[in-house]
């Protein structure tokens, strides 16, 4: 093997490092799988990435990853119904549509307020999150953020932002379906008991 191809397994093995959950050893056993199985997996992976990269994009409505410039669900009239529901990242909102019980719109922050980050409103879209509740004629704003202090930081400033525009509602937190209460944390078991609720 030339030293050029080596170099090319190299540096493939370097990019796959880093990626999410991919450290140098998993992509070093990734991309020998995909070089043995070359014609099942790599040749169509890299044509597919080829497409993804040339067509991928983001809704420049609620900041969805799509193919157009409007994503389908902000395109959908039925969609329309006046809810909005505000997520950190496109994999929150596809965990959301994988739920299959929210019929609104979405609103991608692609992440939260971090002053240690130099991460400001501007930064998430949240002016114009706030000029979507007056253009869509929006009644109800579902703050979907994750039970982080980042997270509930920035949804405070939502609220703060959108205060007496909109019904402002957020997720349930606490026992999980499923949730055996020896195996959660505090922080789980406080909010639980504080959203409890008639039985």
């Amino acid at each position: 093997m030339s030293d050029n191809s080596i170099s090319d397994i190299e540096n493939l093995i370097a990019l796959m490092a880093k990626l999410p959950g991919m450290g140098p050893r998993s992509a070093r056993r990734a991309v020998l799988h995909l070089i043995r199985k070359r014609g099942l997996l790599l040749t169509p992976l890299a044509d597919s990435m080829s497409q993804v990269a040339a067509t991928a994009r983001e809704c420049l409505n609620c900041g969805n990853v799509g193919t157009s410039d409007i994503c389908g669900i902000c395109s959908d009239e039925a969609r329309g119904n006046g809810e909005i529901c505000v997520v950190e990242t496109v994999s929150d909102l596809w965990a959301m549509e994988r739920a299959a019980v929210f019929k609104g719109r979405y609103h991608v922050l692609g992440g939260t307020l971090s002053a240690l980050d130099a991460v400001g409103p501007e930064d998430l879209g949240i002016p114009r999150l706030v000029d979507r509740v007056v253009g869509e004629s929006v009644r109800e704003v579902i703050l979907a953020l994750n039970a982080t202090v980042d997270g509930q930081t920035t949804a405070h400033y939502i609220a703060d932002q959108l205060e007496g525009q909109v019904q402002l509602t957020s997720l349930a937190q606490g026992v999980p379906i499923g949730g055996e209460l020896d195996y959660l944390d505090d922080g789980t078991i406080t909010a639980a008991l504080k959203a409890r609720k008639t039985f």
